[in-house]
């Protein structure tokens, strides 16, 4: 194997907007993730609406939606 080829692996740590913390390996020292396993509406079975710029309440507000 040539070694200049391969990366390098370094232990790192995931971190998840609700404080959920996964420690593994890869390429990238340290991750920052807004949803994970742990606070995902398919594995929680709760709904959780992610907004970005107010897109919910103009889907609401342009069908009257309550």
């Amino acid at each position: 194997m040539k070694k200049e080829l391969h990366p390098k692996y370094h232990d790192t740590v995931i971190k998840c907007a609700c404080g959920n913390e996964v420690k593994t390996r890869s390429t990238v020292k340290d991750i920052h993730v807004e949803i994970c396993s742990s606070c995902h509406p398919f594995f929680t079975g709760k709904q959780k609406i992610v907004d970005t710029a107010g897109r919910v309440e103009k889907f609401k507000k342009k069908y009257k939606i309550k």
